[in-house]
């Protein structure tokens, strides 16, 4: 199905983070102009969840509160998301007190990873098919 208008920033932002996501992983492949090295890394995933997740996280809660109280799977599935949510920010916030940095990044990237293919493969086409009217008055940009 065709991601309906109102949804495509959070998709172009899940776009982005998942290249993070293999990125962050222990068996990441080198990309031009992104290094390696540990700390060249978790220096990225620092701005990457300041400068992106936090502001994206916070677009998602304003959609949750549109949907929420119309449909019941998609309460249940918000409710999941929203706890999804607390623990890859737990995750990040733990990353310095990490003794293995390593694991830790390639942890919270595959969290992150089931979480946004979560949003993008469940949720957003279950709100297009039973909630279309709600994200026709939707501007998350």
């Amino acid at each position: 199905m065709q991601r309906h208008s109102s949804l495509v920033p959070l998709s172009h932002e899940h776009r982005r983070l998942l290249f993070v996501c293999r990125y962050l992983k222990q068996d990441a492949s080198p990309y031009e102009g992104f290094p390696l090295e540990t700390q060249a890394r978790f220096e990225y995933i620092i701005k990457v969840f300041q400068e992106t997740m936090v502001p994206h996280i916070q677009k998602e809660e304003y959609l949750f509160e549109k949907c929420a109280g119309k449909n019941q799977v998609i309460d249940a599935m918000i409710r999941e998301l929203q706890e999804e949510h607390l623990v890859i920010s737990r995750m990040y916030s733990t990353l310095t007190d990490s003794t293995d940095l390593d694991a830790s990044m390639h942890i919270l990237a595959c969290s992150l990873e089931a979480h946004i293919r979560k949003e993008e493969r469940e949720f957003f086409e279950l709100l297009q098919q039973e909630l279309p009217d709600v994200l026709a008055n939707l501007k998350l940009e």
